[in-house]
């Protein structure tokens, strides 16, 4: 605060005219718009933004969808062949469980050619398409060239071997121990 008696260097201008944006008594409240321009020759030019400019943010914000799409799509294979891996796993231990439940030996066959296996409740179960689909087993559990088949026994052994799961780049093995019949999933 000024003391009393002092001129305060700050001037007020009255509110009649702020509201009308005039001058006050010769003097201008607020600077004329043209003293701010530094450059003359951008006086003439509009303020905002150039069709060039526009494109140009346009084909970036294209460029990046695009990275985004590819990233979430192969995300989105990958979560595919862990999910059916893990159901073919499931369906490995559920075939051995029913063999030592039973008593009985049980057979999980495996369908290259159509893609699609079925354990001891005989469901067919097609995989994803664009999957591609191996078996490793015994000799005499491979009928013909794209069938092959894991034998499970009542005291939880098996003939043993693994299945391949395999789209793009990504791949899964799933494991069946021949001695204890445990079941396991690997990526590879």
């Amino acid at each position: 605060m000024a003391a009393s008696g002092q001129r305060s260097a700050l001037r007020s201008v009255p509110p009649a005219a702020r509201r009308q944006g005039a001058p006050w008594r010769g003097e201008c409240a607020f600077p004329h718009p043209a003293s701010r321009i530094q450059n003359p020759a951008r006086a003439s030019r509009a303020h905002g933004f150039t069709l060039l400019e526009m494109l140009a943010v346009i084909l970036l914000i294209g460029i990046a969808a695009a990275a985004v799409s590819v990233s979430v799509a192969q995300g989105l294979a990958s979560a595919r062949v862990s999910a059916a891996s893990g159901e073919l796993a499931a369906a490995l231990r559920a075939t051995r469980a029913r063999a030592i439940v039973s008593g009985e030996e049980q057979s999980f066959e495996l369908d290259i050619r159509a893609g699609s296996y079925h354990g001891a409740d005989q469901r067919a179960v097609t995989l994803p398409k664009g999957m591609r689909l191996g078996i490793t087993s015994a000799k005499e559990d491979q009928p013909n060239a794209y069938t092959g088949r894991i034998r499970f026994f009542p005291d939880g052994s098996s003939t043993g071997g693994h299945v391949t799961l395999q789209r793009g780049r990504r791949q899964w093995q799933v494991n069946v121990a021949w001695l204890t019949g445990a079941v396991s999933v690997v990526a590879k």
